[in-house]
């Protein structure tokens, strides 16, 4: 029977599944072989949250706290729901301040500086029909003459400020000079560092299955749940509900040593073409998270958008001022006037809303979103920390295991002091060693009498024994594969 059709036939005949129940309970209650009952067993653990117990006497017990309902489906769709609605309107948002900074912006920037120049052409004017020349025109002289300068020594070739300068290896006199690596990152591409952070890629979904499948034909297709929580470094109440799962999905079988030891063998995954031995994956604690940059830009790409977002801003409170409206802008420039005729003011006629008010919301929207991450960047920090320092007290207690060491309670501090440079919260340490099984030795304590707490983690202490056992037990014919008799090509390999 498949393990899905098992399942059904179980789910509708166990009638008390938050209680602890044998593979025999099952058989006797639905009328299942015993085979088809642990497979429906293993199906349930794996699609509800099961989780397994071990008797002193090796008899496996299947227990549903939740029963044959998903409480947590809820909860995990309005947490999808969220991320979805996030992610699109964080894709909306970044659509929308790309368009906005890579053509608004610069194109504001751009209309900004023309009515300047325009104005200053207009003064010009007047001041030249009124006195036949004067202070407005030499200041648009020197205005404009300031602009080209600038551009002529940032964008020529032969500038010894223009990138490409520098790329063919030659330095302000002519010597050569290391080869200055050119940005290849797109300018909008930095606008969007700026205002919302460096991209993060999307996480794979299969990565950690393919961690756990190394690991197990590393280890001799025997592993623990110690062995998942190495290299995933997921908590022991997610990573027994995985290996149900997987256990189905590759043929694998739960052994149950004389200690009480659980173990997972997958002696088909052994089999392979490649004869050499399989590297174990590294250890989660190996990788250390790290906060990502605040931009991850540099200084300049920084400085040039803050400088256009800032120039906005500025022109955009300046329109307000000088109520600049666009039939303000068309009476400004458009409109001929009388020579010798003073410029008469126009009455206010309504907000500068293209001028004024859309550039001055985006602006200040612009700065105000790296702005607020800095702010939270401190909780994030701390969020991070958390997790390096959860991954050194799991190296300490899965390290110190393999090597039948004592847990002492310092020791766990310690390793978090190392992680995240300050010592651990008293509860935080406490429900980690909880989440991995952990209790106080009262023995140890009571003995030797030294100060400092001990801990136990038996059921994953009997797990490794067990685990030595069945990797001495197991043959290196799992992994050979019986001669070819048969090849569909002409070749010999």
């Amino acid at each position: 029977m498949e393990p899905r059709a098992a399942a059904d036939v179980l789910k509708s005949q166990l009638k008390t599944p938050k209680t602890p129940l044998t593979i025999a309970d099952a058989a006797t209650q639905s009328g299942l072989a015993l085979r088809d009952a642990e497979r429906g067993l293993h199906q349930l653990t794996s699609e509800y949250r099961g989780h397994l117990r071990v008797t002193d006497d090796g008899d496996l017990l299947f227990l549903f706290p939740y029963g044959f309902e998903k409480p947590w489906e809820t909860r995990d769709a309005v947490d999808r729901f969220l991320q979805k609605a996030g992610s699109t309107l964080m894709g909306m948002a970044r659509f929308v301040v790309r368009a906005w900074l890579t053509i608004a912006i610069i194109g504001y920037a751009l209309i900004f500086l023309a009515i300047v120049i325009g104005l200053m052409f207009a003064q010009q004017q007047g001041n030249n029909s009124r006195r036949g020349g004067g202070f407005g025109g030499a200041f648009g002289y020197m205005f404009l003459r300031l602009v080209g300068d600038a551009l002529f020594w940032t964008f020529h070739p032969f500038s010894p400020l223009n990138y490409g300068y520098y790329d063919r290896g030659y330095g302000f006199s002519g010597a050569r000079a290391p080869a200055r690596r050119k940005d290849e990152t797109p300018f909008y591409e930095k606008v969007n560092r700026f205002v919302f952070g460096p991209s993060v890629p999307p996480a794979d979904p299969l990565e950690t299955e393919r961690l756990i499948l190394a690991e197990i034909r590393a280890q001799k297709g025997r592993i623990g749940l110690a062995d998942v929580m190495r290299v995933t470094g997921l908590p022991r109440e997610e990573a027994d509900p995985k290996m149900a799962r997987l256990m189905l999905d590759y043929a694998g079988e739960v052994e149950v040593s004389e200690e009480g030891g659980i173990t997972y063998t997958f002696a088909e995954l052994r089999k392979s073409a490649d004869e050499a031995p399989g590297v174990r994956p590294p250890a989660i604690w190996t990788k250390s998270l790290r906060l990502p940059p605040l931009t991850g830009n540099d200084g300049g790409a920084n400085f040039l958008v803050s400088a256009l977002n800032a120039f906005n801003l500025l022109m955009s409170s300046v329109a307000f001022s000088a109520n600049l409206t666009l039939a303000r802008i068309n009476q400004l420039f458009f409109t001929p006037h009388p020579r010798h005729i003073p410029f008469i003011p126009i009455p206010y006629d309504g907000i500068p809303i293209a001028l004024g008010l859309v550039p001055l919301v985006f602006s200040l929207l612009i700065f105000a979103l790296p702005i607020g991450r800095a702010i939270l960047r401190p909780i994030r920090a701390r969020a991070v920390a958390k997790e390096n320092g959860r991954r050194q007290v799991l190296r300490e207690v899965v390290t110190r295991i393999e090597r039948h060491d004592e847990v002492p309670e310092q020791a766990l501090a310690d390793a978090w002091t190392k992680a995240t440079g300050s010592p651990p919260d008293e509860k935080e340490l406490t429900r980690i060693v909880t989440e991995l099984g952990g209790d106080v030795d009262l023995e140890a304590n009571e003995k030797d009498g030294q100060p400092g707490v001990r801990y136990r983690f038996v059921d994953l202490e009997t797990e490794a024994s067990a685990l030595e056992e069945e990797r001495q037990a197991a043959t290196d014919a799992e992994v050979h594969l019986a001669p070819v008799v048969f090849r569909s090509d002409n070749t010999e390999n």
